[in-house]
């Protein structure tokens, strides 16, 4: 197939190209005038921007595959897999990179602890920490806010309700932001592959002991949950319970600093929707899921097909690579009115961001918890701030949206 070209010379195979990565909208619309799915050369797959086309390639789980470690991506991973056995056995244990019915099993049993009731028991909790980190930055001209909020809230959240000890969180933190690098693709393959693997051993070595104790000493947090969880005789092995748990810490705060990040920026374009927000707190929940719409945290998912099948008037035959880019799919036209405006209102808003059918992302809940009160409790406490950067640049890497840096002032009392 020839490389597509768009008028005016534009590179509709970048997807790494500082438009796709720094102005993704407008690319975005410009790849929807090619029609809903495309040939890509240089990821060498088909890239799905259509709504309607993303949300049923999500949902034919039988025919589109989202086994990282079978099919193309597991003869891409056969080399890495060889030379770091200890990152690919934990990864290869991550229920969201698996079909059926392993998928199945670990997800099932996973879900008994991770429940939408012990989710929402935390939001007390959430809103003491957005609090305090509130008072931290008031009155800061210059606040990092990637690392002194973002970043911070979700992983104190999710290491305090899995239970992980309070001497060995920072270290956590530093491991999981290493492993972020090998899941998100971002930086030098072999420094990042290597410095991943370390990570995975620290993180293993870490944990096992505290499940262990938790086997024995159960305490009222999700990895005990986790470990006494049961289903028709059916349970959880240690290395399922510390893969997971580590899936859990890295998503828990990885997803969550940047949608929080990509949300300032949303409403310091639309200052009219945070003064809204102000005066009505009500719409904290509404405004979460168009922030996630929006400008989500989540560019793309990929699959591969185990069969031929049809999917937006293309035939896509065994083995092709698929590319479900959420991304576009939120600002398809096709399924919403003035997508490239921050309405904070919106409703209904069924964005494309946790993914949909069986693989809808298990976390959503907390994310949307931690959403809700961050953009509550900051825009109450500032009716205004002030980004520094004049200019907003993004990790380059298909699956995230990612923000390089992210400085704000806040004014005092």
């Amino acid at each position: 197939m020839s490389e597509t070209v768009l008028p005016g010379g534009a590179d509709l195979d970048d997807l790494l190209s500082r438009e796709a990565i720094d102005d993704p909208f407008a690319f975005y619309a410009r790849l929807r005038e090619t029609g809903p799915i495309y040939w890509n050369r240089r990821w060498n797959g088909w890239v799905v921007t259509g709504y309607h086309e993303v949300v049923e390639g999500f949902r034919n789980h039988t025919k589109l595959s989202s086994d990282r470690f079978a099919g193309p991506f597991g003869e891409e991973l056969s080399a890495a897999s060889s030379q770091y056995q200890q990152l690919f056995a934990f990864l290869s244990k991550f229920f969201v990179w698996k079909d059926q019915p392993y998928h199945t099993r670990i997800r099932s049993l996973v879900n008994k602890a991770f429940t939408p009731r012990s989710v929402e028991s935390l939001r007390p909790r959430v809103r003491e920490l957005v609090d305090d980190l509130v008072e931290s930055v008031r009155g800061e001209r210059d606040v990092d806010f990637l690392a002194r909020f973002a970043f911070t809230l979700p992983i104190v959240v999710i290491a305090e309700y899995l239970g992980v000890p309070p001497e060995g969180r920072e270290s956590v933190r530093a491991w999981s932001e290493d492993l972020g690098a090998v899941i998100f693709v971002r930086g030098n393959d072999t420094d990042r592959m290597r410095k991943g693997d370390e990570a995975m051993d620290h993180l293993v070595e870490f944990l096992r002991p505290v499940v262990a104790q938790r086997r024995c000493h159960p305490q009222d947090d999700l990895l005990s949950g986790l470990v006494q969880v049961v289903d028709s005789g059916d349970a959880l092995s240690d290395d399922e319970v510390i893969a997971n748990a580590i899936l859990m810490v890295f998503a828990g705060h990885e997803t969550t600093m940047n949608l929080l990040g990509n949300g300032m920026v949303a409403f310091d374009r639309f200052p009219d929707q945070w003064a809204r927000l102000r005066d009505d707190p009500s719409l904290a929940r509404t405004a979460a899921d168009e922030v996630l719409r929006y400008d989500g945290p989540i560019r793309a998912m990929a699959r591969w097909a185990t069969e031929p099948l049809e999917l937006g008037g293309q035939r896509i035959e065994r083995g092709d690579r698929v590319l479900l880019v959420q991304h576009a799919a939120n600002h398809d036209p096709a399924a919403f009115t003035e997508p490239d405006r921050l309405d904070i209102a919106r409703w209904p808003n069924k964005h494309t961001t946790f993914g949909q059918g069986i693989h809808t992302c298990l976390g959503a809940p907390l994310a949307r918890l931690e959403a809700e009160e961050a953009f509550h409790g900051l825009s109450q406490a500032f009716p205004r701030f002030t980004i520094h950067e004049k200019e907003l640049h993004y990790v380059p890497t298909v699956v995230s949206r990612s923000l390089t840096q992210l400085h704000i002032t806040f004014p005092g009392s």
